[in-house]
C-alpha cells in the first residue's frame, strides 16, 4: 500500500485530497506546515509527497530544496495556486517531479500521482517485494494471502496491513501512534484502544507470543 504525505495547510483542500486518495487505496498523512512536512518526509517511509508551495512556517520551495539537499528522492508533486512560469521553473530546478495548479480536478491529481509512482517503481533498481516472510509466517502482498506454518490464515484488510507493518519493522518498537499512521492513515482519539484490539486479533491468528508489548512504548514483533 503506497503511503502519501500531503503538505497542505488549507484543511478543506487537505481533507478533499486525503478522502480521495484513501478511497483509491492509498494511506495518507497530512502536514499543515513546512517544518512538519520536512520532519515527516525525512523521518518516515513515504512513497510520494504532494507539496503546497504556500504552507506556513517554511514555504514549499524551501521544503523541496532541503529534502533534495539531504538526498530524499521520493517523487514530489507541487500543488499551488501560483501559476506563473517562474515558480514552475524554480520548482523543477529544485527537484520537483510534477506541478498541479489550483483549482484542480481530483481525477487529474490522482492520474499524476499514479504516473509518478509508476515511474518511481520503474527506475528503482530493487526488485519489488511481493512476498514477506518472518519465521513460518508468509504474506503474499499481491494476492493478500497469509500462511502460518504452511496453513492458510484469514486476515481482514486491516489485520493484513498491520501484520505487514510489523513484519517490515520486525524487531523495532512501534508506538500506537505509528501504527495508527501506517495502518489507518488518519488520527483516532488518543484514548482509543483500536490498536490493542487488532494486535489481539493478530496474536490469536499468527501466534500468541509473536508480538511483544513494550510497556509505555508500544509493540514489537519478535524476530
Amino acid at each position: 500500500m503506497n503511503r502519501i504525505l500531503i503538505a497542505e495547510d488549507e484543511s478543506r483542500i487537505a481533507a478533499f485530497i486525503e478522502k480521495g486518495l484513501q478511497a483509491n487505496g492509498f494511506t495518507t498523512t497530512v502536514a499543515a506546515n513546512g517544518p512538519d512536512a520536512t520532519s515527516l518526509a525525512l523521518g518516515d517511509d513515504f512513497d510520494l509527497l504532494i507539496l503546497d508551495l504556500g504552507i506556513p512556517g517554511k514555504d514549499g520551495l524551501t521544503v523541496l530544496e532541503e529534502l533534495r539537499g539531504q538526498g530524499i528522492q521520493l517523487p514530489i508533486i507541487i500543488l499551488t495556486a501560483r501559476a506563473d512560469i517562474d515558480h514552475k521553473i524554480t520548482g523543477f530546478e529544485l527537484g520537483a517531479d510534477d506541478y498541479v495548479t489550483k483549482p484542480f480536478r481530483f481525477e487529474e491529481l490522482l492520474a499524476r500521482v499514479r504516473a509518478r509512482l509508476r515511474t518511481s517503481a520503474q527506475t528503482n533498481s530493487q526488485v519489488e517485494e511481493t512476498v514477506l516472510k518472518l519465521g513460518d509466517i508468509v504474506l503474499d502482498l499481491r494476492t493478500r494471502r497469509v500462511k502460518v506454518g504452511g496453513c492458510p490464515v484469514d486476515l481482514s484488510a486491516r489485520e493484513f496491513t498491520l501484520a505487514e507493518t510489523f513484519i517490515r519493522h520486525a524487531g523495532q518498537v512501534m508506538s500506537r501512534e505509528q501504527l495508527l499512521d501506517h495502518v489507518w492513515g488518519y488520527d483516532y482519539d488518543p484514548g482509543s484502544n483500536i490498536v490493542d484490539v487488532y494486535v489481539g486479533y493478530l496474536r490469536k491468528k499468527l501466534g500468541s507470543k509473536l508480538i511483544e508489548t513494550v510497556r509505555g512504548m508500544g509493540y514489537r514483533m519478535l524476530t
